[in-house]
C-alpha cells in the first residue's frame, strides 16, 4: 500500500481526486480504489516542548536559569491534532511505500519529515520515501506531479534549514524575551517584552524611520536650469551638473546647498553661447517584469489597492486552495520551469475567458514566445505565482481575490507580449565651461505596457520632448534660472515599503561585509512569514497605523531602546537568513549555523542581565496578552515567547515550525 501524506486536508483531497475510484472516506484519511491511502497533517502536528519539560525549574522565569539550551531537543504532539497523529502513525506502520506531499517549501518539507521521524519509521522504509511537489491543485497538475516523484533524500538540506531556523527562533526568542521581560519589571514595566530574531529588527526599522522623520530639519537646495534656443528657433531646457570643484557646497546626495553658487552659475550663462558636446540617440527596449513571487505581489497590491501583506496572503490562499485559480502562493521564486511553457496556451485561454479587462492586448499575445522567466536553473521546489488553466466568472470572487487574480494574470500575460520600445536622447551642452544635460524618451511601440495601462513607468510622462539636435551644434542660452527646492524627510513606512525593506534588507545593513554576503540571499524573514511578522507587531502593541503609514508605539520605541543595537538592527538576523539559505544550497550545515548562534546568544544574555531598561519606565504595558494556549501560527520565524516560555513566531500564518 502506498501512503500519501499531504500537508493539509485540501491537498489530500486534491491528490485523492486523481487516484482510482471508488473512494472510501475514513477518519483522517481516504482509501482509494487500488488500495492506496491518502492522509494529511493539519499544519504542524508536533510542537516544541516547553522549557519546563526539560527541567521543572524552568516553569518559573529567572535570570539565573538563562540561557536555556536543550541538550536533546524534544517534540510533543499538539493536543488539538493528537488524534490525526495517531491516524498517521497507524497508516505509516501499514504502508509499504511513503510519499511525502508537504507544500513545496522548506516548512512544508519539515512538517511531514518531523512526523516521519517522530513515529520512528524504519531506516529501510525511510530511505525509499518519495517526494511529490504540488503547486497547482487542479487535477491535471496534480497528475503531472504524481508522475514525477523524486527521492525525498534530495530535500534533506531543505528540511535541515527549516529545522535550524526553528531551533534558532526558539532559543533566541524564548531566552531574550525572558531576560528583557524580567529586566523590564525592574524598571516598572509589567508587560511581556517579546523579542524575536526577525520581528524585533523589523520593529527597529520602523522606530528608526520615525525618529529620522522627527529629527529631520528641511534645508533649501538649488538647481540651475539653462533655457536654450536652437538655430531653428526651438526651445528646450537643460540642467546644470556641478563639477567636482563644487563638492564642498553639496550634500551627500549631490544637491547644491549654496544659493550664491547657484546664482553665480545662472548669472554667468545668461545670453551666452553653448555647444552640444555629446549626443546619444538610440532605440531601446524594455522587457516585461518577471512573474510574481509572494513579496513582489504583496508590494504591488499594497501600492495599488492599499492591501496589507496579510490580506494579500489570505486572498492568495483562497485563490489557491478554494478556487484553484493560481499556483502555490508562498513562493520566493519569480521564475518558471521550461516544461511549464507548454501549458501556456491553455493558461492564456483560461485568463482570457475569465478576464475581459485584458481584451485590448489579446491580439498581441504570442504563446510561443519564451521570456527569461523560463529558467530551470532558478527553479527548485517551487516556481513563480501564475494563474492555473482553470477559468471562472470573476464576479464569484470577493473584491480582494479578484484584484489579486488580475494582478497575477496580467503579470503572466506580460511574458507573451513584445518589449516596450522607445527612442532615447541624451544631450550634454557646455556653457561657459559648465556642463548641462537634457534627456527625452519617445515611445515607439507600447509592447507589454499596452496591458499595463496606468501602471506604466512615470518616466515617460516626466521627460520633456527635445527638438532635433546634432553633435557639435551651436546653441544659445537665453537665460539661467535658479530653482529653490527643499529637502524632504523620508516617508513613514507603509505595508508596501516595509515589505520592500524586508526583502531588500541589505540597504539597511550597516556592516559592509555582511552587505556583500546578502547581495544574492537578501531578505529579512521569508516569503511565507513576512506578512505575519508585521501583523504580529501590531497585535503585540508595538506598531500602530495612521492611515497608510505604519508607526511605532511608545512601547515599541521603549523596547528598541532597551535592547542592544544588534538585536534591533537587521545585520545579525539577515546574516542568519543567508546562512539558512546556504544550508538549503548545501553550502553550509546545521552545526556551522548553530555554533556561532549559541556563542552570540550567551553574550546577549550576559549583556541583558546587567542592564535595566530605563527606557520603559512609566510606559503602560502592551495591551496584547500572550496566552498560554498555543495556536497553529506560532514558532515559524521571528520568534518571541509568551508567559510560559513557549516560542511564538513573527507570523500569523497557518503553519508552525517545530523541531525534530
Amino acid at each position: 500500500m502506498i501512503l500519501y501524506i499531504a500537508e493539509k486536508p485540501s491537498l489530500g483531497r486534491a491528490i485523492a481526486d486523481v487516484l482510482p475510484r471508488p473512494h472510501k472516506k475514513e477518519d483522517g484519511c481516504i482509501r482509494v480504489g487500488n488500495g492506496d491511502v491518502v492522509t494529511w497533517c493539519i499544519g504542524h502536528l508536533l510542537e516544541q516542548a516547553e522549557p519546563d519539560a526539560y527541567d521543572p525549574a524552568y516553569k518559573k522565569w529567572t535570570l539565573e536559569s538563562l540561557p536555556i539550551v536543550p541538550e536533546q531537543w524534544q517534540l510533543q504532539p499538539k493536543p488539538k491534532t493528537r488524534k490525526q497523529l495517531t491516524v498517521i502513525r497507524k497508516l505509516i506502520t501499514e504502508a509499504d511505500q511513503l510519499v511525502h506531499a508537504g507544500d513545496p517549501d522548506r516548512e512544508g518539507q519539515l512538517l511531514v519529515d518531523e512526523v516521519i521521524d517522530f513515529v520512528g519509521v524504519p531506516a529501510t522504509k525511510k530511505a525509499s520515501i518519495q517526494r511529490c511537489l504540488i503547486s497547482d491543485l487542479n487535477a491535471p497538475a496534480v497528475k503531472r506531479a504524481l508522475s514525477r516523484l523524486r527521492d525525498n533524500r534530495d530535500f534533506i538540506p531543505l528540511s535541515v534549514s527549516a529545522l535550524a531556523r526553528s531551533r534558532a527562533d526558539w532559543l533566541y526568542g524564548m531566552n531574550m524575551t525572558r531576560a528583557y521581560t524580567l529586566q523590564g519589571k525592574k524598571a516598572g514595566y509589567n508587560g511581556v517584552l517579546s523579542v524575536g530574531r526577525v520581528q524585533t529588527p523589523v520593529l527597529g526599522l520602523v522606530v528608526r524611520r520615525d525618529r529620522e522623520i522627527e529629527a529631520f530639519q528641511p534645508k533649501p537646495f538649488y538647481e540651475v536650469i539653462a533655457h536654450l534656443l536652437t538655430p531653428e528657433g526651438e526651445r528646450f531646457t537643460a540642467k546644470w551638473q556641478p563639477s567636482e570643484a563644487c563638492r564642498p557646497y553639496q550634500d551627500e546626495d549631490g544637491r547644491v546647498l549654496s544659493k550664491a553658487l547657484a546664482d553665480n552659475v545662472a548669472g554667468r550663462i545668461g545670453n551666452k553661447p553653448g555647444q552640444l558636446s555629446k549626443l546619444e540617440q538610440k532605440e531601446k527596449q524594455q522587457f516585461a517584469p518577471l512573474p510574481y513571487n509572494l513579496s513582489s505581489l504583496q508590494i504591488d497590491a499594497a501600492k495599488r489597492f492599499g492591501m496589507s501583506a496579510q490580506q494579500v496572503l489570505d486572498s492568495c490562499q483562497a485563490l489557491y486552495e478554494k478556487h484553484k485559480l493560481i499556483t502555490y502562493p508562498r513562493s520566493d521564486s519569480r521564475y518558471l520551469p521550461v516544461e511549464q511553457h507548454s501549458q501556456a496556451p491553455s493558461v492564456i485561454d483560461a485568463i482570457n475567458r475569465s478576464c475581459s479587462a485584458f481584451e485590448p492586448a489579446k491580439a498581441l499575445l504570442n504563446p510561443s514566445q519564451k521570456s527569461k522567466a523560463w529558467n530551470d536553473k532558478k527553479v527548485d521546489a517551487h516556481h513563480a505565482i501564475i494563474p492555473t488553466a482553470k477559468s471562472t466568472d470573476l464576479d464569484r470572487l470577493g473584491k480582494a481575490e479578484r484584484q489579486i487574480y488580475e494582478l497575477v494574470a496580467r503579470q503572466y500575460l506580460y511574458q507573451f507580449l513584445p518589449p516596450y520600445k522607445y527612442f532615447e536622447t541624451k544631450a550634454e551642452i557646455i556653457i561657459e565651461g559648465g556642463r548641462f544635460t537634457a534627456s527625452a524618451r519617445q515611445p515607439l511601440e507600447p509592447g507589454w505596457k499596452a496591458l499595463a495601462g496606468k501602471q506604466t513607468d512615470k518616466d515617460d510622462q516626466e521627460l520633456q520632448l527635445l527638438p532635433p539636435l546634432t553633435q557639435g551644434q551651436s546653441l544659445h542660452c537665453e537665460r539661467g534660472e535658479v530653482l529653490e527646492k527643499m529637502t524632504q524627510p523620508p516617508k513613514h513606512f507603509t505595508d508596501a515599503t516595509l515589505l520592500a525593506a524586508m526583502t531588500g534588507i541589505s540597504r539597511f545593513v550597516t556592516d559592509s561585509e555582511i552587505r556583500k554576503v546578502l547581495k544574492d540571499t537578501d531578505g529579512l524573514g521569508t516569503e511565507a512569514t513576512r506578512a505575519g511578522i508585521i501583523e504580529l507587531l501590531f497585535k503585540r502593541g508595538f506598531l500602530r497605523r495612521e492611515g497608510k503609514a505604519i508607526r511605532a508605539t511608545e512601547a515599541g520605541c521603549g523596547l528598541v531602546d532597551a535592547l542592544p543595537d544588534s538585536a534591533s538592527k537587521p545585520d545579525m538576523t539577515a546574516h542568519w537568513e543567508s546562512q539558512l539559505d546556504a544550508i538549503t544550497q548545501k553550502q553550509a550545515n546545521y552545526q556551522s549555523f548553530m555554533a556561532p548562534l549559541l556563542t552570540r546568544l550567551n553574550e546577549l544574555i550576559a549583556q541583558a542581565v546587567t542592564t535595566v531598561p530605563t527606557s520603559l519606565k512609566g510606559l503602560p504595558s502592551s495591551p496584547v496578552k500572550l496566552r498560554r494556549k498555543r495556536s497553529s501560527s506560532v514558532a515559524r520565524s521571528g520568534s518571541g515567547v509568551g508567559k510560559t516560555g513557549r516560542s511564538a513566531s513573527g507570523t500569523s500564518s497557518r503553519k508552525s515550525v517545530q523541531t525534530a
